[in-house]
């Protein structure tokens, strides 16, 4: 318990989680630019989610001995994996249970104040269809492969919250 304590206190494990989402949002963009694979407005709203891993990750790393950073980027952390695997979740029920009637959006819904699929349109700008599968490997669609990235991050950190708060426990 007392690595995973120290642990997050460390720099480079803040980073290898920057690095890691990062990792994914580079292969979204090479699906979408070299395999010309167009994200849905689903799509989007789980590369927000992966961005917000990766904002967790830098925030974390700005100073991860400084209690308010670490806990700042624990509470990006939590928030983006659990909102990117909730998101992932009903991304694979418009793809397994396809209806005329429960369909996602054809434009993403940002505030009026930050239209970022009209500011970086090649990032945010979904010309794809939630409903359709588009690609698999083995035998699971990219949402589903979200699902198991997102469940990763958020067992990853409550593994690392529990190394946090051992220490507290201990003492009494």
């Amino acid at each position: 318990m007392q690595y995973l304590h120290q642990l997050a206190q460390q720099r480079w494990p803040w980073l290898l989680l920057a690095f890691s989402a990062l990792c994914l949002e580079l292969s979204a963009l090479f699906f979408q630019h070299v395999m010309m694979l167009e994200p849905c407005v689903m799509c989007i709203y789980e590369r927000i989610a992966m961005l917000g891993v990766i904002a967790a990750g830098l925030i974390g790393a700005i100073n991860p001995q400084f209690w308010l950073t670490r806990w700042l980027g624990f509470a990006s952390w939590i928030t983006a994996g659990i909102w990117g695997l909730l998101l992932a979740i009903e991304h694979v029920d418009y793809q397994l249970n396809p209806s005329p009637f429960y369909t996602c959006d054809f434009v993403p819904n940002f505030p009026q104040w930050l239209p970022l699929h009209q500011w970086v349109p090649w990032l945010f700008n979904p010309n794809g269809d939630c409903g359709e599968i588009v690609w698999q490997f083995l035998g699971y669609s990219m949402p589903q492969w979200l699902i198991v990235c997102f469940a990763i991050y958020i067992v990853i950190f409550a593994v690392v919250i529990v190394g946090q708060l051992a220490p507290l426990f201990k003492r009494r």
